[in-house]
């Protein structure tokens, strides 16, 4: 059986870099490529499936390389991330591997030298992209779509009980209206009583265990919607 190629996520906000990268990586590389131009659309990708690596530029319009990888890092993603940038002052190189970065190269860069780091990362990856994240001791693999316990048992949700606490997990510590909530997990074409949310927040705490002395909290923030509060 052949297996899928290797997925990679590419994160550029220069149309024409982006483009010319993406076809030298699909034709040249034989990889699957997947585009995002700013730090919300990466995220985006990311909440959906896993990737092998992540080719990430250091500017982008609505934030920084750094400071996503240094969070992504804090949330337990363990996909190999390779920052491709113009800053190569030894403090920008020092600062990419402190947030969490495997690799580092500067623009203008050599076709061949880019492939060959991108294939030594993606063999270190292990072949089978995963993604993984980590809240409150729960660990939620988001391609295999299980959760478990910090005791290590498996929490059974259904197919949107598991998105709704995927989505919560993405924006924890933020507050999400209920329409925003269901816009992203039901769909914007799906009409949804907004109490519906109610009754799947109160179903999460209760299949994970929630009491007082839990690390997360599910917040309601009243006339609004819910943040997920997540201790250390």
């Amino acid at each position: 059986m052949t297996s899928p190629n290797p997925a990679i996520l590419l994160v550029e906000d220069d149309l024409n870099l982006r483009l010319a990268l993406r076809d030298n990586l699909e034709n040249q590389g034989g990889y699957s490529v997947e585009e995002a131009t700013t730090v919300a659309e990466a995220r985006a990708h990311l909440a959906r499936r896993a990737f092998q690596l992540i080719l990430l530029d250091v500017m982008l319009p609505d934030g920084d390389g750094y400071t996503l990888c240094r969070t992504l890092r804090r949330e337990g993603l363990e996909t190999p991330v390779m920052m491709l940038t113009a800053r190569t002052l030894e403090d920008d190189v020092v600062r990419g591997f402190e947030s969490g970065a495997q690799d580092y190269l500067g623009k203008p860069y050599r076709l061949r030298e880019l492939l060959a780091r991108v294939g030594a990362l993606v063999r270190r990856s292990g072949g089978v992209p995963t993604q993984v994240v980590r809240f409150a001791g729960y660990k939620m693999d988001l391609d295999r779509r299980k959760v478990e316990t910090p005791e290590g048992k498996t929490v059974e949700l259904t197919r949107t009980e598991f998105d709704l606490l995927a989505f919560f997990v993405r924006e924890r510590e933020r507050v999400l209206r209920r329409d925003e909530i269901l816009d992203a997990v039901w769909g914007r074409d799906v009409v949804v009583d907004p109490h519906t949310v109610d009754n799947f927040v109160s179903s999460l705490k209760r299949k994970l265990g929630w009491n007082s002395t839990s690390r997360f909290a599910l917040q309601t923030v009243r006339g609004v919607g819910y943040r997920l509060e997540v201790e250390g």
